[in-house]
């Protein structure tokens, strides 16, 4: 296993780490300002364009 700690914009620094990779795993605060969505907006674009298969984990919230 190996990790990545990188600065920038999330969902752009998670795609270019995802072009190497055999799975992304992210988690999932909620949809933040938008109700209509069911994850949050990283995790929905990181879904959309990863090119490996991505895990999106629930996180719970205090």
């Amino acid at each position: 296993m190996r990790l990545h700690a990188v600065h920038g914009q999330s969902s752009a620094a998670l795609l270019d780490a995802a072009a190497g990779a055999e799975i992304v795993v992210v988690g999932r605060r909620g949809a933040g300002g938008f109700r209509g969505l069911l994850s949050g907006s990283t995790a929905d674009r990181v879904v959309r364009y990863a090119p490996c298969p991505v895990v999106v984990v629930p996180v719970e919230r205090d």
